[in-house]
């Protein structure tokens, strides 16, 4: 279907702009976007953000997007797991705009 294809590739390219947005929010000098596996955890093991990464993350992506996070520690926690959860959010809170 060439509406999933363009669903992918919107997702895909999503991703590659949240992979840039982190490297430069984040000031990451020793990583590039190309480095970051989408699937990959951001917090901990994964990319190693803390919680203080994941704030300055969460101010550049409302003001790139002008997209909220909630309050809510246990959402939070599946929003940002990996850049595709956070791509997935991103395009479901600006289909509800």
């Amino acid at each position: 279907m060439p509406g999933d294809a363009a669903a992918v590739n919107s997702q895909a390219q999503l991703e590659l702009e949240l992979k840039k947005l982190i490297v430069e929010a984040l000031k990451l000098e020793d990583t590039s976007p190309e480095d970051i596996d989408s699937e990959e955890p951001l917090v901990g093991d994964g990319l190693g953000l803390d919680s203080i990464d994941i704030l300055e993350l969460a101010m550049a992506i409302h003001r790139a997007y002008g997209v909220k996070t909630g309050s809510d520690d246990s959402q939070n926690r599946e929003v940002y797991a990996s850049v595709r959860t956070l791509a997935a959010f991103i395009h479901e809170q600006k289909a509800k705009q």
